[in-house]
């Protein structure tokens, strides 16, 4: 197998301006790729491009975009494609966690996790693939949760929105792969970050590290054309015993 080389391609990371989102983007930077990252705080995107400023040969750029909305999607593509000159790779990683019983669920708290989670995927593949197809292939990669496929009590909208994202990725590969665009959802269990306001600090010494789940993002891409590795599981080596 020859590995892939990296170097110029040009890649979207919804959800990039923190925790696993950043950690993808800047080792695609480190590998000489230009990437464009989403969010929907400007801070943080000016944030994240001071930390990953330099940190290799490729270029970044920072989209303030909410994925939820199919017209900012839709001005992201068109801003990546006109400052870069195409589309090679999606990574669908903007994503948030709203944890309540659905008997205190708001209506609105359970839109916004199934349209961030899993709507605004469909969002981005939708207006993705045709630049996908433009350069002769590509890859998108989902980036789920164990959640989608392991229920916990608090967590039905969150459960339910990445289950819903494993099957659409399913579904999706097998319509795409005939056109060179190979699709893979990864799905990690506990990470070391912020996610939903939490403490990345708490639980550091045991979690996945962010950077982990960027190294696998970089392995697919890397990996020779032929070969699909369409679904990955990543959980914490050693969890503390309960």
């Amino acid at each position: 197998m020859t590995p892939q080389n990296l170097t110029g391609k040009v890649a979207l990371v919804t959800g990039g301006s923190r925790g696993i989102g950043m950690a993808i983007a800047a080792g695609m930077v480190a590998e000489g790729m230009h990437v464009a990252i989403t969010g929907r705080n400007d801070a943080h995107l000016l944030a994240a491009k001071h930390k990953i400023g330099d940190s290799g040969p490729g270029r970044l750029e920072t989209i303030e975009a909410d994925v939820r909305r199919h017209e900012d999607v839709e001005r992201t593509i068109d801003t990546v494609v006109l400052a870069y000159g195409g589309l090679d790779v999606l990574v669908n990683n903007a994503g948030i966690g709203i944890f309540t019983h659905v008997a205190d669920m708001t209506p609105e708290q359970w839109a916004s996790t199934i349209d961030t989670n899993l709507t605004g995927v469909y969002n981005c593949c939708h207006l993705a693939i045709p630049q996908l197809r433009k350069r002769g292939g590509g890859y998108i990669i989902n980036v789920s949760s164990l959640a989608g496929k392991n229920a916990f009590v608090g967590a039905a909208a969150y459960c339910a929105s990445k289950a819903g994202l494993n099957a659409f990725s399913e579904a999706l590969m097998l319509e795409v792969r005939q056109e060179n665009i190979r699709v893979t959802y990864v799905m990690p269990g506990s990470v070391a970050t912020g996610f939903s306001g939490g403490d990345e600090q708490k639980g550091a010494d045991w979690k996945i590290g962010a950077a982990d789940i960027g190294q696998i993002v970089l392995d697919l891409l890397h990996m020779d054309p032929r070969t699909l590795p369409s679904r990955i599981e990543v959980r914490p080596s050693r969890p503390p015993a309960k």
